[in-house]
């Protein structure tokens, strides 16, 4: 069940790109309460208290402050660090294969997943939203960030497999629009 593992790690460092904190504190919570997922040292400090505490806090100010017009643009200036990391701790703490996999190679799977997921909503998504919607669409587009984070988080660790299958159409359908988007160009 290996390969399963890593599903739920690229699933996890994904949602990172779209909220830093909630799929650490999916992680967090799911580890404290559940067998569904068992942190290996040092990764078992997210079921500490204090960081469950933190990522609560930390959630709050993410949520609050994405939905508010010119702050969340300040917020995006930020989480530009944040997401990336938060994605290489979600991939390298779920995904039991540290052993078997150098941490390193963990951590920066992570980081590249969840920076090109962070990359293409606030590069892409968020200006396209802001420009065709006078920046009245992005309180609802973020809204729905955060639902589809909390549901790619808790789906990547209940049913792994379920978002490979997401995942590889999401990316399918975005380099689909990527070539129709060339074609026309070439074609004008």
């Amino acid at each position: 069940m290996e390969i399963l593992n890593v599903f739920t790690a690229f699933g996890l460092s994904a949602s990172a790109g779209l909220n830093a904190y909630i799929p650490l504190l999916v992680v967090s919570l799911l580890a404290k309460f559940t067998n569904l997922i068992t942190l290996k040292t040092p990764w078992d400090t997210l079921t500490s208290w204090w960081i469950i505490g933190l990522l609560i806090f930390l959630s709050a100010i993410e949520f609050f402050a994405d939905k508010a017009p010119a702050i969340n643009h300040i917020n995006d200036i930020i989480q530009t660090f944040v997401r990336p990391a938060a994605g290489a701790i979600a991939f390298a703490a779920s995904a039991h294969v540290l052993t078997d996999i150098h941490p390193i190679l963990s951590l920066g799977a992570g980081l590249l997943i969840a920076g090109g997921t962070h990359a293409a909503k606030s590069l892409a998504i968020r200006p396209a939203v802001t420009a065709t919607t006078a920046g009245v669409g992005n309180t609802p587009v973020s809204i729905l960030e955060d639902l589809t984070s909390t549901v790619l988080s808790v789906l990547s660790i209940v049913i792994p497999i379920v978002v490979a299958c997401i995942l590889v159409l999401a990316t399918a359908w975005i380099i689909f629009i990527m070539l129709k988007r060339h074609q026309k160009k070439m074609a004008i």
